[in-house]
């Protein structure tokens, strides 16, 4: 009997043994990679979405092992963490299980660039995190949620300023957005902004919703502070901003070669051929480049401007009519001798 005893209870140490091994030594995640392996497990997700989720990845684990560690240390509730999860090359059932378990998420980049309407945001943030962009624009069209945080379906693109920001991979929309008002808020508060917009007459919005459209009139970044002089210097003497891309944006004919005359009457509040003062809203995304150049405007007469036509991107500026119209001329003659006209 003795010896029975002694042969189960080595059995039994044998099998404990073999479970140790199995759970914190035996690697479970590859170790044949450079870097980790990424998993994103879904809000919502059950315990088999999450091990199926795992072998998609190439990660297997001994369930009759891991099941009941899992168990024990409460990993099968439902719903699991949710969450990007970066899993370290031979990483063993027990690390795994922790890290899963305590819900330490990697982070993901969300890059926002000048995307044109908060739909446009939508789109490329969803491309990010988890909500797909419906999610998102049903939160952007709230407008009850709107303006409980002080914004109106005209400005909302005020409040997204480009740059990468680093999130977690299942931030709900709120989250999301109660974010870009931190960094809205952040942004303006650094390098004596709202100072400057003051000394301008405008508000950070109306800075931006100028901006969107310096941002449109000029791809050579050097440019914008002196278009930039030019429309504040139209603001101020009440001259109509007559800004090609807001006939465009109003029309929404984006693709459009060329601004024709269907396009400067076209009836729009976006329209600034046919109403003096800033839009509504921006046309854009605003660039921070566009934003500082609104606040940092170069100091001028100018009043016009027009391409040169000379395929540099670049412009010619007037401080009067008879000059704008030589400006034009230039243009005219340059795009000819392009073969363009």
């Amino acid at each position: 009997m003795k010896r029975i005893i002694g042969i189960l209870f080595l059995l039994g140490l044998a099998a404990v043994g073999f479970a140790y091994y199995q759970l914190m030594v035996v690697p479970v995640v590859p170790e044949d990679r450079q870097g980790p392996i990424t998993v994103q497990i879904p809000t919502g997700s059950d315990y088999e979405a999450v091990m199926d989720t795992l072998a998609v990845h190439g990660i297997h684990l001994n369930r009759t092992f891991f099941d009941p560690l899992a168990d024990q240390m409460g990993f099968r509730r439902t719903p699991m963490r949710s969450g990007r999860f970066d899993l370290q090359p031979g990483s063993s059932a027990i690390t795994l299980l922790r890290k899963l378990r305590s819900g330490s998420q990697a982070t993901v980049d969300v890059v926002l660039t000048t995307e044109r309407e908060p739909m446009n945001v939508a789109a490329k943030v969803a491309r990010f995190l988890e909500p797909d962009s419906l999610t998102f624009v049903r939160l952007f069209q709230d407008t009850q949620y709107i303006d409980s945080i002080g914004y109106t379906p005209e400005t909302l693109q005020t409040l997204f300023i480009p740059n990468t920001y680093e999130m977690y991979w299942n931030a709900t929309p709120r989250e999301f957005v109660a974010r870009m008002v931190k960094e809205h808020d952040r942004f303006w508060h650094a390098n004596d902004r709202l100072k400057k917009a003051e000394a301008q007459g405008l508000s950070p919005a109306e800075v931006y919703t100028l901006a969107s459209i310096v941002e449109k009139e000029s791809l050579v970044a050097s440019e914008r502070p002196r278009i930039a002089g030019v429309y504040l210097n139209r603001l101020r003497i009440g001259m109509p901003l007559q800004a090609d891309p807001t006939a465009v944006f109003a029309t929404r004919e984006f693709d459009v070669g060329r601004v024709l005359t269907r396009h400067t009457q076209f009836d729009s509040p976006y329209n600034t051929y046919r109403y003096a003062g800033l839009p509504p809203g921006p046309i854009t995304m605003a660039s921070v480049g566009s934003i500082d150049a609104v606040l940092n405007p170069e100091d001028h007469n100018y009043l016009y401007f027009c391409a040169r036509g000379d395929g540099s991107g670049e412009h010619n500026f007037a401080s009067t009519l008879a000059g704008h119209s030589r400006n034009i001329a230039i243009y005219v003659a340059n795009l000819r001798e392009r073969g363009l006209r």
